[in-house]
C-alpha cells in the first residue's frame, strides 16, 4: 500500500481552507455587521440570499458557478488578463466557489455575534467620543469574538469537506484541484481501499474534533453569570 499520493489533496485542501477561511473573515465580517445592525427592509431578503447554499444541492451551485468562471462568462474575461481562458479547473476557482459555498457557514456565527451586543455597550462607547471604527474595533469585536471562532471553525471545516461544488468547478486535477474529498472518491472508484480507509478514518477523526470545539465553545459561551 502506497500512500505518497495521499499527501498532496491533503495539503491543498488545508491551503484552501486557510485562505478560504481567511477571506471570509474579512469579506463575511462587513456583510454580518449590516445584517445585525441594519434596519433596512432588504436586510432579510439579502439575509437569504447569503444563506442558500445550506438549502441549495451543491451541483447546482457548481454547475452556474461553472457557467461564471468558464470562459464565456466573466470568469473567462477575467483570466483573459493574464493570458488564460478560463478560471474553472484552476485553484483559483475552488476558492471562488469554495467562498460562495461557505459563506452562511462564516456569516451566520459573525451575526448572532452581533446581534447579542446590547444597545448600551455601544452607546457608552459614543457617549465617551469613540468612533464608528473605535467602537467597533474596542467594543464590538472583542464582545463578537465567540461568533468568530465558531465561524472561522465552521468555515474551515465545511471547506475540507466540500465535495460537489469542487467537483463541478475544479475537476480532478492533482496538485491543482485534487483536494481530500476528490481524491477519496478517486481512490473508491480504483478500488485503492487502504488509501480510501486513511482517508475517511482521517475525516471522521477531523469532524469529531471540529463537533467537540464548537460545542465547548457554545458550552462556555452561554454559562450562566453568577
Amino acid at each position: 500500500m502506497s500512500f505518497a499520493d495521499i499527501w498532496p489533496p491533503v495539503g491543498l485542501t488545508l491551503t484552501l481552507a486557510t485562505i478560504n477561511t481567511l477571506i471570509l473573515l474579512l469579506l463575511g465580517t462587513p456583510i454580518a455587521w449590516w445584517l445585525a445592525r441594519s434596519r433596512s427592509r432588504y436586510r432579510e431578503l439579502v439575509a437569504a440570499v447569503v444563506a442558500m447554499p445550506l438549502v441549495l444541492p451543491p451541483t447546482v451551485l457548481g454547475f452556474y458557478l461553472l457557467i461564471v468562471l468558464g470562459p464565456n462568462g466573466p470568469g473567462g474575461w477575467i483570466a483573459g488578463l493574464w493570458g488564460g481562458r478560463t478560471l474553472a479547473f484552476s485553484f483559483t476557482g475552488l476558492v471562488i466557489g469554495s467562498f460562495f459555498y461557505s459563506l452562511p457557514f462564516m456569516v451566520q456565527p459573525l451575526r448572532n455575534g452581533f446581534g447579542a451586543i446590547g444597545e448600551d455597550a455601544l452607546e457608552v462607547a459614543t457617549s465617551l467620543g469613540a468612533s464608528n471604527w473605535q467602537r467597533f474595533w474596542r467594543v464590538a469585536l472583542p464582545l463578537a469574538r465567540p461568533g468568530y471562532i465558531t465561524g472561522a471553525v465552521m468555515t474551515f471545516a465545511h471547506t475540507v469537506g466540500e465535495f460537489g461544488v469542487v467537483l463541478m468547478i475544479g475537476g480532478n486535477i492533482p496538485g491543482q484541484t485534487k483536494v481530500i474529498a476528490i481524491a477519496l472518491y478517486d481512490y473508491v472508484e480504483r478500488l485503492q481501499w487502504g488509501e480510501a480507509h486513511v482517508l475517511a478514518l482521517g475525516m471522521v477523526v477531523f469532524a469529531f474534533v471540529v463537533i467537540a470545539v464548537t460545542l465547548t465553545i457554545d458550552r462556555r459561551v452561554n454559562v450562566p453569570m453568577p
